[in-house]
């Protein structure tokens, strides 16, 4: 399944109930599950990034969506990546020698 990682920043609403943020961590994963994802793992980080999500999802619109309920909460903005694993990178390496 691809897997995508969520650079997040909490909004001003989100820093204001830090106390909630582990208890919104786990709805999160209820609701990617839901969808047919899965969260792997989600860290909370120093820097200019306040969270970092790992989630794997069947394709583009899964992840799309699943970010879409998360930031419709209010708490978070998302920068979402595609991230390639080593074997997808080695398929993507011999297409492109072709």
């Amino acid at each position: 399944m691809p897997t995508y990682v969520a650079l997040l920043s909490w909004t001003d609403q989100g820093a204001q109930n830090y106390e909630d943020t582990a208890k919104r961590a786990e709805t999160f994963g209820s609701a990617v599950h839901k969808l047919g994802a899965k969260l792997l793992s989600i860290y909370w980080t120093i820097g200019p990034y306040d969270l970092v999500a790992v989630v794997e999802a069947p394709d583009d619109e899964t992840a799309t969506a699943a970010f879409l309920q998360l930031g419709g909460v209010g708490n978070v903005r998302s920068t979402t990546l595609r991230a390639f694993g080593r074997e997808e990178m080695e398929r993507i390496i011999a297409k492109a020698a072709g």
